[in-house]
């Protein structure tokens, strides 16, 4: 079985304003706005990056943000990564191992054929950490049904290169992460298809920066200054996570 391929990453923000701003910063095309995610009380903005995705998510306006688990998780440590989502080759293979390991899955959806469409998985945060793992097999594989009609005219070039967790026991939740994913840690570090996640000491679970390959980190670096958020010689903050910066 290929090694899983990290297909999009996820912010938890107060409001979809967050979006707007993402936008700005990276120069990124039109989101897409997908009304499924009203089943979890949340509102979305989903922006094409290459053939990756990143996505904000926020609770509905008027919803109680305590009946809502990204509120929660809001409520617990502010903006930040809340999930990151895998593409897989096998998914019926993947529920049998995490099954077995004693991994629970949250939410499972089934959508489409297995010619077109796409099937999905979300792992419990309790029994991976730091963030939702969700594992998806789309039909076919080049396709991203959350990335919307028409996402490859609304793409803007990049690619996800990674994604940072941090935790007080780095080494330990680089272990569950592995198992969740099928793969062996190598210390602090998991490889991916293409990329790779990168564990580090941290006072909590959590995960923290996102890896970004993109034509000219430069002009990000100057845009974040412009509005005022932190920068660094390669990666600037962006809602409780760092966007580590690179060219592609």
């Amino acid at each position: 079985m290929a090694r899983p391929r990290l297909r999009q990453l996820v912010f938890a923000c107060e409001s979809l304003a967050a979006a707007d701003d993402l936008r700005r910063l990276l120069d990124l095309g039109e989101p897409f706005p997908d009304p499924g995610v009203g089943h979890f009380g949340l509102e979305n903005a989903v922006f094409a990056l290459g053939d990756q995705f990143l996505e904000v998510v926020a609770p509905l306006p008027g919803r109680d943000p305590g009946s809502v688990a990204a509120g929660r998780f809001l409520a617990r440590g502010g903006p930040g990564g809340y999930m990151a989502i895998f593409q897989t080759d096998d998914l019926a293979a993947a529920r049998t191992r995490v099954d077995a390991l004693g991994i629970r899955r949250v939410w499972n959806a089934d959508l489409g054929s297995i010619v077109e469409g796409i099937a999905a998985s979300h792992l419990h945060p309790a029994d991976v950490g730091a963030a939702i793992v969700s594992l998806d097999e789309p039909h076919p594989p080049a396709s991203w049904t959350w990335g919307g009609p028409g996402w490859e005219e609304r793409s803007r070039p990049g690619r996800l290169a990674g994604a940072v967790l941090a935790a007080p026991d780095p080494e330990a939740l680089a272990a569950r992460w592995a198992a969740a994913l099928g793969v062996e840690a190598e210390g602090r570090r998991i490889r991916l298809d293409d990329g790779e996640l990168c564990f580090e000491e941290g006072p909590a679970e959590r995960l923290t920066g996102f890896r970004l390959a993109l034509p000219d980190p430069d002009a990000v670096r100057g845009r974040a200054r412009e509005m005022g958020l932190p920068v660094e010689y390669r990666a600037v903050g962006f809602q409780g996570v760092v966007l580590g910066l690179a060219g592609s």
